[in-house]
């Protein structure tokens, strides 16, 4: 346990934050730290034909130790954390045995994690908790998965009585702005399948994701003196305002839940000349997802009739449902499925509301299922994890090199 605790926060004190104003890759300076740190770790432990590419891709390798051909499999986790909020100067607190009481995280702001709010808390009691100190994230989405994956490839090393054929490791920058496969090679790569060590919740298991698309909304206005404004003045911040009026009220995230989509507004900025209003749409169904997106243009089109064609909107795909590649290879969702049964974990297979590197590189050629990493409310202040789920994800890795050599 200990070992796993030193590990995920050597990675969780190095700030990695990703940029979605930025065009390189990794997006931001600071990624490097941990990607050079999580390269050299990788070679020391034993892993072969380490990699670390021009921008910052970790690839590594860890032989086949059986002389029969089975697949080569692969596990993958991101190192970037999110933009929403801070990353820098992450100290993580350790709670003990936690009692199921509220943990105060920082007493001077009164910044309390509570069960009362967050109910999930009380599936840990007698557990012991890495949490946030109330003023950063605490960034287990995804240095978990990270720290998971590693510590199995070095147990497996150390235990080369577990027969496995050759395993693949992946950690990418940038997943947390949607771009953490746009340079992912997976020819190089070289697996038949993978998994991203990237969920939340222990027992997690997906296989399918939200269809998901950006979208900006550019609205240009005419400022004119108020007194004589009449038939001249258009106010760009009231156009705005129509525009997110139009919007289904009840389709928002705080108000959806399982395959249900919606429209969610994360920024908006304005005054009467120049007003944008940034969203994304995501829906499982694509039927569902492709309206949706006709809707923003048919509002678009809308106020452009009323108002003169003072609004843009730009409409982008992120990534889609990874479920269309995954049912034609359903049995590599089985072989996860089993392995958590046999180390003792419940699964949960329900729909990811988000997306995974998975569901790109779904889409790229590598079916890549997710699999829980076990921290919880992730981009906030309020994220933890418990280390006893962070050891059952390595115990699940293990288990599915061990039944993938064995199904061959």
């Amino acid at each position: 346990m200990q070992h796993i605790i030193d590990r995920f926060i050597g990675y969780v004190t190095i700030d990695t934050q990703s940029d979605p104003a930025s065009d390189s890759t990794p997006s931001t300076e600071r990624q490097w730290v941990l990607a050079r740190k999580l390269a050299e770790e990788l070679r020391h432990i034993g892993m072969k034909n380490v990699t670390l590419d021009d921008n910052a891709y970790i690839m590594a390798t860890l032989p086949s130790n059986i002389d029969r051909k089975v697949p080569t499999i692969g596990f993958i986790s991101h190192f970037d954390t999110s933009p929403d909020f801070s990353g820098t100067n992450v100290n993580p607190k350790i709670i003990e045995n936690y009692d199921g009481k509220d943990i105060v995280l920082n007493a001077e702001q009164n910044i309390v994690l509570s069960p009362d709010y967050f109910e999930d808390l009380l599936l840990y009691r007698g557990q012991t908790l890495i949490t946030t100190d109330g003023t950063t994230l605490l960034g287990a989405d995804d240095k978990a998965g990270i720290a998971e994956i590693v510590t199995a490839m070095e147990y497996l090393i150390n235990h080369p009585e577990i027969e496995h054929g050759e395993i693949k490791v992946g950690f990418t920058p940038d997943e947390e702005i949607g771009r953490g496969a746009h340079h992912f090679d997976v020819e190089k790569f070289g697996a038949d399948w993978a998994y991203t060590m990237d969920g939340s919740q222990i027992g997690e298991l997906e296989y399918e994701n939200f269809n998901a698309a950006s979208a900006k909304i550019i609205i240009k206005g005419k400022s004119v003196h108020p007194g004589y404004a009449k038939n001249k003045m258009v106010n760009a911040i009231s156009i705005a305002n129509e525009f997110m009026a139009a919007l289904p009220l009840g389709e928002t995230p705080q108000n959806t839940e399982g395959r249900e989509g919606f429209f969610h507004i994360h920024h908006i900025k304005g005054e009467i000349e120049h007003a944008e209003l940034e969203l994304i749409v995501r829906d499982h169904d694509k039927n569902r997802f492709e309206k949706r997106k006709r809707f923003l243009q048919e509002t678009t089109e809308t106020l452009n009739k009323k108002h003169g064609n003072h609004v843009t909107l730009e409409l982008k795909d992120q990534y889609y449902n990874m479920r269309e590649k995954v049912e034609p290879v359903f049995h590599i969702v089985e072989i996860a499925k089993e392995a958590m049964e046999a180390v003792g974990i419940t699964p949960i297979i329900k729909p990811i509301r988000g997306g995974t590197d998975g569901s790109q590189l779904s889409f790229m050629g590598l079916p890549c299922p997710n699999i829980f990493a076990g921290g919880h409310n992730f981009h906030g202040k309020y994220e933890y994890v418990p280390v006893e789920s962070m050891l059952k994800a390595v115990d699940v890795i293990v288990k599915i090199c061990e039944l993938t050599a064995s199904k061959e």
